[in-house]
């Protein structure tokens, strides 16, 4: 996908062996360690059946798998009160409310997660079971529809009951004004959680929006290098023989498209869906983004920091920074050369631990000496040098950041998520990392098309 990566569109993905998961079960307490941006590189993505979900990647049993379906096919024939259908809800309810209670912990021995990482799980773990599987840019199937809303209605349901009291004045039928405390949505809930519904309902439109198209799969394998369908006009296009995107996978279908290529009508509206995710995704990841900054960041990783930021980063990193008058991030990242995802997603772990570090040497208490002038002079000099430095990494990170904005979660980001308590603040950041991560997912397969119109185009010339 070369335009994916390409400056002007900010995308392209190589996946990162460190971010890898085995397997996204509810029981796992590990299921928190969820790609930022790409599904793709978790073990539900690899290729299977299409109409199949993977047992590992479900968020819910079997059982519950048959239940939905079944209320899934009612939906045009439920009456009100039908006790069948009631029965049915009821059932998977109780089961829901039971491992939330249970904090995921089925022997009942009390060694459960916190509620908090136990909905963020699920909503992961609902997002890899209805799209892990999704590799082509077309509608998704009715049933899967349904549940993805049904489900997503019922998790997002808890922030309903998430409150703030506010001081408001509240005038008497005497006329006497009083102070009286209410309750109204959190502020932080009231503002994103609306338009992460909305975000979602778009995502949703684009997909619908591919019902009927000029392009088709294949699926890898069935087909040959320049190949013609028997009783059709359509040409197999292979990305084989024509200069390689950056990344293969061996488990997507293969988009092929009419041996003229799409129409100037088609791609027309591909680049104006692609432009719509692309602002989707940036969305979605502003407020994953902001949602992460708000959380507190655990004991653990602040014990964890290395004793020595130059230690961490590393001596040529930490000379540019040091000793360049008029720091630059962007030509310090020109310089280093980043090959892959993974080699920037270490550098990330490697400057953000190093910038706290920085940050908690500038917080210290200054060392005493009997000797006044010279303990104000080292003691500032070391304290500017702590606070520069920590700016500089700052600024680094946010560059690193900007240049790869399909980057993994960080060491940081992944503690954050697994300590955290608070309840909204987990839904809010793995709805809008879902949305993030099929928004970056809908541009890609959209650039696949427009590869392949492309090559075709020059085929023909």
């Amino acid at each position: 996908m070369d335009n994916i990566s390409s400056p002007d569109v900010g995308y392209g993905y190589q996946p990162s062996p460190s971010t890898e998961t085995t397997g996204l079960s509810t029981l796992s307490g590990n299921s928190f360690a969820y790609c930022r941006t790409n599904s793709e590189t978790s073990a539900f993505s690899e290729h299977t059946d299409e109409n199949s979900c993977s047992e590992t990647a479900s968020p819910m049993s079997s059982r519950s798998l048959k239940v939905l379906s079944r209320l899934g096919m009612r939906q045009h024939k439920t009456i009100a009160g039908d006790p069948e259908t009631i029965n049915l809800e009821l059932e998977l309810m109780k089961e829901r409310f039971s491992k939330l209670l249970l904090g995921e912990d089925m022997s009942g021995g009390g060694k459960g997660v916190a509620t908090a990482v136990t909905i963020s799980n699920s909503i992961t773990n609902l997002y890899a079971s209805m799209f892990g599987q999704h590799q082509r840019l077309e509608p998704l199937h009715p049933d899967k529809i349904i549940m993805w809303k049904r489900e997503m209605n019922c998790l997002l349901s808890v922030c309903d009951y998430i409150v703030e009291y506010v001081s408001t004045s509240q005038k008497l039928q005497d006329g006497t004004t009083v102070e009286a405390l209410t309750s109204r949505p959190r502020s932080d809930i009231h503002i994103n959680l609306p338009a992460l519904r909305k975000l979602d309902a778009m995502l949703l439109e684009i997909l619908d929006s591919f019902e009927a198209t000029e392009f088709w799969y294949a699926e890898q394998g069935s087909i040959s290098n320049n190949s013609t369908r028997v009783g059709s006009f359509r040409k197999v296009i292979q990305v084989q023989p024509q200069p390689q995107r950056k990344e293969e996978k061996w488990w997507s279908p293969v988009v092929c498209v009419p041996s003229g290529g799409i129409s100037e009508k088609g791609r027309k509206h591909l680049r104006h869906k692609r432009d719509c995710a692309n602002q989707i995704h940036k969305a979605a990841m502003a407020i994953n983004s902001s949602i992460l900054a708000e959380m507190e960041i655990p004991e653990s990783y602040m014990t964890s920091l290395p004793k020595s930021g130059k230690a961490s980063v590393g001596d040529s990193i930490y000379r540019h920074m040091y000793s360049a008058e008029k720091f630059s991030p962007e030509h310090l990242l020109d310089s280093l050369n980043i090959s892959s995802e993974h080699e920037a997603l270490e550098l990330a772990d490697k400057v953000e631990a190093s910038m706290y570090t920085w940050r908690r040497k500038s917080c210290m208490p200054r060392a005493k000496s009997s000797w006044v002038m010279v303990k104000d002079l080292v003691s500032d000099d070391r304290t500017d040098k702590n606070n520069v430095l920590a700016e500089r990494a700052e600024s680094l990170l946010f560059c690193l950041k900007q240049r790869y904005p399909e980057l993994s979660q960080t060491t940081l980001d992944t503690s954050k998520i697994h300590f955290n308590r608070d309840v909204g603040k987990a839904i809010l950041e793995s709805y809008s990392r879902v949305l993030e991560s099929l928004a970056f997912n809908v541009v890609a397969w959209i650039e696949d098309v427009l590869f392949v119109d492309k090559t075709m185009k020059k085929q023909e010339e």
